[in-house]
């Protein structure tokens, strides 16, 4: 098993999912994992029952059956300098930021145009990983995008649910996966669910790191260690991020 938390799932709140939270993580328990990121969607999204969808995390519990359940958010990416859906003061309440592109916020570009959105995105302090990034209707320059991730020292994720969801996405996730390898940039695996029968599926990305014999140290969810670790880098990074911006405005 390559991982045991769920980076990406979404509830009703996404607008367009269909479970709770609660049927999220009783699902995740029942699957063996030990944790879950809950990601619903940003108000770039029509759906989406904004601010709500991040507000209420305060009320869930940070532990339920065993699972650790982590706040998080997916923001859309709605320009090409990787500028965000998500502002201030939701972006402090998260513990996990995705950053995604998705074809209803904002129109597909040159791969120019896409990478710079997505490197963009990576130099946000807030962001910590890249929604999947293989999507075929945002061509980018992978080599330059994995490389923006390493200086960043941010995640890609190998969206499961891409394989059936985004069509000839496989060999753009293939070539993410050995470019990951090629810099040392680690990976989430994610199931991208909007149902709760979805969460901790895994089989396409998993099959895919075989294929390329990805190797389990860079996978930053095979442990609730190895992620908490990366957590503490996050908030290393933002803290130095605020030192910055308080020395700016001085």
């Amino acid at each position: 098993m390559y991982a045991v938390i769920d980076t990406h799932t979404h509830t009703y709140l996404s607008g367009h999912a269909y479970s709770t939270i609660f049927e999220n993580v009783t699902v995740a328990a029942e699957k063996g994992l030990v944790g879950i990121v809950n990601t619903d969607h940003s108000p770039a999204l029509s759906d989406c029952r904004w601010p709500a969808a991040v507000r209420f995390l305060k009320n869930v519990p940070r532990e339920y059956r065993g699972v650790r359940i982590y706040r998080g958010v997916e923001a859309d990416v709605i320009d090409f300098s990787g500028r965000l859906s998500v502002e201030e003061p939701y972006l402090s309440m998260v513990d996990f930021l995705i950053a995604s592109m998705h074809d209803v916020v904002i129109k597909t570009g040159t791969v120019e145009e896409n990478t710079a959105a997505l490197c963009g995105a990576l130099q946000n302090p807030h962001v910590d990983i890249l929604g999947h990034p293989g999507n075929p209707a945002f061509p980018v320059d992978i080599d330059t995008v994995v490389q923006e991730a390493a200086r960043q020292n941010k995640l890609i994720e190998i969206n499961s649910h891409s394989f059936e969801a985004r069509r000839g996405c496989e060999s753009n996730c293939e070539v993410f996966a050995r470019a990951c390898i090629k810099y040392g940039v680690r990976i989430s695996l994610a199931s991208d669910a909007h149902a709760c029968f979805h969460v901790g599926e895994f089989t396409n990305a998993e099959a895919l790191l075989r294929k390329v014999g990805f190797p389990q140290e860079l996978v930053v969810t095979r442990s609730m260690e190895s992620f908490e670790a990366y957590l503490a880098e996050r908030r290393a990074r933002l803290a130095a991020a605020q030192q910055v911006q308080k020395g700016t405005n001085l």
